[in-house]
């Protein structure tokens, strides 16, 4: 079994197409120990769109879900910016991390530390936590 080793302070933002969740690991070493910091949720879809504008040719839901992955991914860039963290972890269900992971800012990528291909936003704290350490 691998272990990761996760800075204190690193940002952790759990994501699907319609939601995020951030914690903040306050653990040192290889403790990972997070706390929440918060939840983002879509705004404006409609008058937002993906890249500006209503796709015709894809689902509300898929349409709704790209938007709300611009979205995070601007949070990010801003929070990033700011110098509201100098790590993060990345986890999102595969097709919303498919949709974040080019929209990410290089000044948000460059703090990647663990990115994560799993489905992790109805478990608990602890089971997330396990997931992020085995890996």
């Amino acid at each position: 079994m691998s272990t990761s080793t996760i800075p204190k302070n690193t940002l952790v933002v759990i994501a699907t197409g319609a939601e995020a969740k951030l914690y903040r690991n306050s653990g040192d070493g290889n403790e990972i120990s997070l706390k929440s910091e918060g939840s983002l949720t879509p705004k404006n879809l409609r008058g937002e769109g993906p890249s500006g504008s209503y796709v015709p040719d894809s689902s509300g839901q898929e349409t709704d879900e790209a938007t709300f992955s611009k979205q995070l991914a601007n949070r990010l860039y801003e929070m990033s910016h700011s110098g509201k963290f100098d790590n993060l972890v990345l986890a999102a269900d595969p097709d919303s991390l498919g949709e974040i992971r080019p929209l990410l800012h290089k000044e948000v990528s460059d703090k990647l530390v663990l990115e994560l291909n799993k489905t992790l936003i109805n478990s608990s704290v602890q089971d997330i936590e396990k997931s992020i350490q085995n890996n």
